[in-house]
């Protein structure tokens, strides 16, 4: 099941930007499709009053994910580490999150459900992981306690 594939004629209303902003922080981050059809999600990561990350998340019609096992996603990274987050239900409060690094070359990186964890605001929280029976939100998040650009740029976003 295809997620999203970016191409020339993508809509990316739906993919939105949160910042450290929303806590005082001054991480900016930004999102557009490029001219060679990926959606890049590029910016800089600022640690000045208590802040720390940016993320940009794409809100969708429930999704029912019974049958699949993993997240596939092709991408071109700076070399750095990122989330991937899922949210079941766009008004939970927490996301499951994993955790993965980019080369700095076009790679898929596959995530299976299972080894997603709950999370909210960085901690841990104790519940089960990723139970993969539906989902609403995704999102691709930095945020690795330092000061620094970054940039990813996605093809695509399946589900196997």
């Amino acid at each position: 099941m295809t997620i999203f594939n970016f191409n020339s004629k993508s809509d990316i209303s739906n993919w939105n930007i949160v910042d450290d902003v929303v806590m005082g922080g001054r991480s900016n981050g930004a999102f557009y499709l490029s001219d060679k059809a990926t959606g890049v999600f590029h910016g800089k990561v600022s640690l000045e009053n208590n802040g720390g990350f940016s993320m940009v998340q794409y809100r969708f019609k429930t999704k029912q994910t019974d049958g699949f096992t993993k997240v596939c996603i092709k991408l071109k990274g700076d070399g750095k580490a990122y989330q991937f987050r899922i949210k079941t239900n766009d008004s939970d409060y927490y996301s499951y999150v994993a955790s993965f690094n980019t080369s700095g070359n076009w790679e898929t990186i596959t995530i299976p459900f299972s080894s997603m964890y709950p999370a909210f605001r960085g901690k841990k929280l104790d519940a089960e992981n990723y139970p993969g029976k539906q989902m609403e939100l995704i999102a691709f998040l930095i945020g690795n306690k330092k000061e620094e650009s970054f940039k990813i740029e996605i093809e695509s976003i399946e589900l196997k």
